[in-house]
């Protein structure tokens, strides 16, 4: 299976937020969205860098009360790792447990095409999982 296969399966389109909004802002767009991260982009579409709960945890942390009127820009991860839709659900679970990142945008031919999670890849798996265990109880049946 390859990534374009779960990109089939979710909702069109990336969730972007400019670099210069604030993270209060951002907070407000996770919750409404229900995701756990958001691609920043001045222009809605280009990849400047990702921010995640985890970011505004830690940067709570570090900032204390400023947090919440800081620019996206001062908290996001701005060096990215992205994959491919040709890319294997292999590759991708090897990269996202190795380098522990839950989100993982999606770039083809320069173009960002959609974002990834932990938890889409996890429903993917358990998916091809049950497949795979209806089909041995089926042929179990059938021997009988």
């Amino acid at each position: 299976m390859i990534v374009a296969t779960i990109l089939k399966n979710k909702r069109p389109g990336v969730k972007t937020i400019s670099p210069h909004e604030t993270v209060l802002v951002c907070a407000g767009q996770l919750q409404a969205e229900r995701v756990g991260a958001i691609i920043v982009s001045a222009d809605g579409s280009s990849l400047d860098g990702i921010i995640s709960e985890r970011d505004i945890a830690y940067g709570l942390a570090v900032h204390g009360e400023r947090l919440l009127g800081l620019p996206v820009s001062e908290l996001m991860t701005k060096a990215v790792i992205v994959c491919a839709p040709e890319d294997s659900i292999e590759k991708i679970t090897y990269i996202i447990t190795s380098r522990r990142i839950r989100h993982l945008p999606v770039k083809q031919g320069g173009r960002l095409v959609g974002i990834i999670s932990i938890g889409d890849v996890l429903k993917h798996r358990l998916g091809e999982m049950q497949m795979e265990a209806d089909v041995l109880r089926d042929v179990a049946i059938m021997r009988r």
